[in-house]
């Protein structure tokens, strides 16, 4: 990776913190964004807390899709990062209104230490309820000031008052003697002394009702704080059985940081927490709900899909083993599907699903023809999809629009052949990631195939991994992908040659995946003889692996 010359002087700057007093004052708010990403580089912590507490700019965004070559900031950083947002919030250099982590989340001890998606939600939520103790305890201060402001101002209006009462009484005693000498010239009426004493008396009364005025006023104003919102975090939020109380408080508080949700995970929560959060979420900023491992039921999700709805930029729905499985013999089964279909019919601007482990055979078109919009990106894997389900889905008015589409672990045969090669021929045009792994696509299904997948020319990545298939078999596929223009990425399965003997004459992906390889074969050898039919092909632009756990479609990206 070739940096630029800002990037390598931001490097040196921030590699010595003991400078940047001298030299933070002097920097211009066009080089803070070059600083805060060499600091992030160099995992400075400290830097990071002092370019973020007086960030110059309106938007901080951190996070996103990682350039070639950079890496996730590390843990400390980002808890750095946080900190001196909440320091920020009392600078008078800050200019920060919006804060965007979204897309920041790391994977849980991975190189470099970072944040993992569940640790960064607990901390965002910490970062929020503490935001807002802090506020409410400056307020305190100042509400603690403007009584002793008052109280003193109540004390020198005592004192003026008893100084006046006594010159009063001295007047007063003065008249009296004055009066006895001249009560016989002049005479004071019973009438008179009586209004002067009414006088007195009201005077008296209009300041004890000012007094009492202002004191109420100041104990409202401590009851009714209207809290505002300085700044607004944007992230994606991971939610499980143990952070849920924590994500309830942070989006139900009103603060001086507002919590806003882009994507929300869940994993292992109830119905009726789910419900919980969704209503607390701003209904323009969630943009995709990825529901993991809860057992909702055909019942359940029909019953949160009316409140899905509520959000206009909802474009992403992904189920995860959630448990709705209609092979069962429930009553009300058929209804509940009826209502799962009627909520599916009210998401206008899904163009995402995912249905994974959900045993729905026999049940796409119930699912799909409800949909308003075409999808873009279609995920099935372990759906126990039936001949009738490619049919439908082969003719659907999704085929033509997909760009990813994902099949794995859905048992293919013969029957299925002219619904899947009629499915390619319709998506040809449109499809860029396919994944057809773990399907039981032997040579011969696979040579039924080829031309259907050969004429996908806009295909970037296909997945094929544990496929029974030989190194016969794998050499045609690899003539066949070389001859796919746009085809980058290519994830093959290991041939059934490279396995230990004893392996059955049509092994399932579970056996594939667990069977030991042959340690007396090159791991090497069916890598170098595919890759030598890709370069005869003149393709150095094709890569392949058989790594299925490191595999990345968005490396074609």
């Amino acid at each position: 990776m070739v940096h630029s010359l800002v990037s390598l002087c931001a490097r040196k700057v921030v590699s010595d913190h003991s400078s940047s007093p001298t030299w933070l004052r002097w920097v211009p708010r066009e080089l803070y964004g070059a600083l805060l990403e060499a600091a992030f580089a160099c995992c400075r912590p400290l830097s990071v807390g002092e370019l973020v507490q007086r960030w110059p700019e309106r938007t901080l965004r951190v996070g996103g899709r990682r350039k070639t070559g950079q890496t996730t900031p590390s843990r400390l950083c980002i808890q750095a990062l946080l900190l001196a947002v909440v320091r920020g919030l009392a600078d008078q250099r800050s200019a920060l209104q919006v804060l965007d982590v979204c897309g920041l989340q790391g994977d849980e001890g991975g190189m470099g230490d970072p944040m993992g998606g569940w640790s960064l939600t607990v901390a965002l939520c910490t970062m929020v309820i503490q935001a807002k103790a802090g506020a409410h305890r400056t307020q305190r201060k100042e509400g603690d000031r403007e009584r002793k402001r008052f109280s003193a101002l109540e004390r020198e209006r005592d004192l003026k008052r008893e100084r006046g009462q006594r010159t009063g009484l001295k007047e007063l005693k003065d008249d009296e003697t004055c009066r006895e000498k001249t009560r016989s010239k002049s005479p004071v009426s019973d009438e008179e002394l009586i209004k002067g004493v009414r006088r007195r008396m009201e005077m008296e009364r209009k300041r004890g009702v000012v007094g009492t005025a202002s004191g109420s006023k100041l104990e409202t104003e401590e009851k009714e704080t209207d809290w505002e919102v300085l700044v607004q975090v944007r992230a994606d939020i991971f939610v499980n059985a143990r952070s849920w109380d924590r994500v309830r408080l942070a989006l139900s508080t009103s603060g001086p940081l507002k919590l806003q949700c882009r994507y929300l995970r869940v994993e292992e929560i109830s119905v009726t927490s789910i419900r919980t959060l969704l209503n607390l979420l701003p209904r323009r900023t969630l943009l995709g709900i990825d529901i993991r491992y809860s057992s909702l039921g055909v019942a359940g999700l029909a019953e949160l899909l009316p409140l899905l709805s509520t959000f206009p930029e909802l474009n992403s729905l992904r189920l995860h083993y959630c448990n709705l499985d209609i092979r069962r013999d429930n009553l009300g089964q058929e209804g509940a599907l009826r209502d799962l279909s009627q909520g599916l019919s009210n998401l206008q601007e899904l163009r995402q699903l995912s249905l994974t482990a959900l045993r729905l055979p026999g049940q796409l078109r119930v699912l799909l023809s409800s949909l308003p919009q075409p999808l873009e990106v279609l995920e099935l894997p372990y759906l126990s999809l039936s001949p009738a389900d490619l049919a439908y889905l082969s003719c659907s008015h999704h085929v033509s629009s997909l760009l990813q589409l994902d099949l794995s672990e859905n048992c293919l045969d013969e029957t299925m052949v002219p619904s899947i090669r009629r499915l390619l021929c319709q998506a040809s045009s449109s499809l860029q990631h396919l994944s057809l792994s773990g399907c039981g696509l032997t040579d011969g299904l696979l040579g039924m195939l080829l031309s259907s997948l050969g004429g996908c020319w806009a295909l970037k990545s296909l997945a094929l991994a544990l496929n029974p298939l030989s190194r016969a078999g794998l050499c045609e596929l690899m003539r066949t992908a070389a001859r796919m223009p746009c085809l980058r990425l290519l994830l093959y399965p290991n041939p059934l040659e490279d396995y230990q003997p004893g392996l059955p004459e049509l092994p399932s992906s579970t056996q594939l995946l667990e069977w030991p390889l042959d340690e007396s074969i090159d791991n090497n050898t069916t890598g170098n003889e595919l890759s030598k039919v890709i370069m005869d092909s003149g393709r150095s632009d094709l890569l392949l692996t058989c790594d299925l756990l490191n595999f990345d479609k968005d490396m074609v990206d």
